[in-house]
């Protein structure tokens, strides 16, 4: 079979409903529904609002549960690390046990985790259900995504799709700040875990209703405990490594050994992976896709620069503008109605003629010239020309790189992996806001409370720009992702 021939065997298997790997899919798959679409994006909307939605709630959960000022962090924290370490055991449970399964555990332990901390009367209490909520959401993450790659055909309807998603992540983000002010203010602090249970309830009894029921890959049903036992603790030394830094710097004894032991546990993991593993946690195979090595160093630089954004933005208004809490959860409203305009109706229009890798390019180098701009701001500058005018340029850049670099990543890779490449790019980009966040606050440290914004904003230009240079060796056209994933499995079988 030549080149022409396969690639056209492969565009008409995704036309007419045939996956990838050669497999039918079933007749609900075929014709998307929308209410699939609505499950999968409220899901990720939940699990992206609560990262930050308790930041403002801080102060008064501290007063109420005992809280000292050393272990407040873990409220965040313990969220954090454990959506980090589990993404990848979230990606593969969903292939190995069925998309409908799968989301229903995450929501369900979501929903209770949220349900219990929301009803906490100690501080031990809260910071377990905190990392409970993030163990949910690290199933939740990979299996959104999972859904809507495998229900909607490649093309413009997975571009809209996936941009809705990626549109809906960045605007929980932002919404985190002004929704945990609003609730804390007007309600208590509570709130701001308590609002997910009926929104829980509310998804798993549309998962049961609207997802097809599916029973995963038999072939590849038992779970690599082994090596999930290995990512989960090199990634969790590395994550909570990264977070020590923040208060004991780089040179810390116990920083330098927990990041060194992370990295042999992820060396060991790669070797187990390759030579001893049958059904691996993280297909190896994947990376020889171009689309998937390239776009997830991409995606890593881009995390790097662009997650981070919120916190320091948040303190340049609060510390330079003197906002208070809720006008900066306002302030931020710009970046998100933007960048949802562009990333679901601007970008999907623009995929159908420009490449991925155009499209990616351009959009770093836009994002960069917004950091390079906000560098540029004082704290004599109002908001027009401070805030608003840099978010102007900065959502715009973000909107053009998110869904194309998403959908090159998850694009072209057979069903039964495409559990673990959503859970391969989810923790990329994880680990790449933590590592960026480490970094970018060592360099903007003037003193043991001041910050140089200026230097902040500069280097995350300087890491967008590596982004768009990273970026020049994804493949041009999204068909040929298709293509060189179909060989690569030919050769490994």
């Amino acid at each position: 079979m030549g080149h022409h021939d396969t690639e056209n065997l492969t565009e008409n298997g995704a036309e007419n409903g045939t996956a990838p790997g050669g497999a039918r899919e079933t007749p609900a798959l075929r014709s998307p529904s929308r209410a699939v679409l609505v499950l999968a994006c409220a899901s990720q909307f939940m699990v992206v609002l609560d990262a930050s939605v308790v930041n403002v709630a801080l102060p008064s959960l501290q007063v109420e549960l005992g809280f000292d000022a050393t272990d407040l962090q873990w409220v965040v924290n313990g969220y954090a690390l454990a959506l980090a370490c589990f993404l990848l055991l979230g990606g593969r449970l969903t292939d190995l046990h069925g998309r409908r399964r799968a989301l229903g555990l995450g929501l369900a332990l979501f929903t209770a985790a949220s349900l219990v901390g929301g009803l906490a009367t100690s501080a031990g209490v809260l910071v377990v259900a905190r990392v409970v909520q993030g163990l949910g959401a690290a199933i939740l993450v990979p299996t959104t995504l999972t859904v809507l790659t495998t229900t909607f055909p490649e093309g413009p309807e997975r571009t809209r799709a996936v941009a809705t998603w990626s549109a809906v992540s960045l605007a929980g983000g932002t919404a985190g700040n002004l929704v945990g002010g609003l609730l804390t203010q007007f309600l208590s602090w509570r709130g701001v875990l308590l609002v997910n249970v009926p929104l829980g309830v509310v998804a798993l009894v549309l998962a049961a209703r609207v997802l097809p029921a599916d029973h995963g890959h038999r072939s590849a049903r038992r779970l690599d405990l082994p090596g999930a036992a290995l990512v989960t603790a090199g990634l969790a030394a590395i994550t909570y490594g990264i977070t020590r830094t923040h208060d004991h710097g780089w040179g810390d004894p116990l920083t330098a050994l927990t990041l060194a032991g992370g990295v042999c546990a992820l060396a060991v993991f790669v070797v187990t992976q390759a030579r001893f593993t049958r059904t691996p946690l993280v297909p190896l195979h994947l990376f020889r896709v171009r689309a998937v090595s390239v776009g997830n160093v991409a995606m890593l630089l881009a995390g790097a620069g662009l997650i981070p954004m919120w916190y320091f933005l948040t303190l340049f208004m609060q510390r330079e503008l003197h906002y208070g809490p809720l006008w900066t959860g306002m302030g931020f409203l710009p970046h998100t109605l933007l960048s949802m305009l562009v990333g679901t109706r601007v970008t999907p229009r623009l995929m159908r003629r420009f490449s991925t890798r155009h499209l990616v390019v351009v959009g770093a180098v836009l994002a960069a010239a917004g950091f390079l701009w906000q560098s540029r701001v004082g704290s004599d500058t109002g908001y027009l020309w401070g805030v608003l005018g840099p978010a102007v340029v900065i959502s715009l850049g973000g909107g053009l790189l998110n869904t194309p670099l998403t959908t090159a990543v998850t694009s072209g890779v057979d069903t039964s992996d495409a559990g673990a490449a959503a859970g391969l790019m989810t923790t990329t980009k994880q680990i790449g806001s933590a590592l960026g966040l480490a970094v970018l606050v060592t360099i903007g440290q003037s003193s043991e409370t001041a910050v140089d914004h200026g230097r902040v904003f500069l280097a995350t230009a300087a890491t967008l720009v590596a982004t768009a240079l990273v970026a020049l060796g994804l493949p041009r056209r999204r068909s040929s992702l298709t293509l060189r994933a179909t060989r690569h499995r030919e050769r490994s079988r």
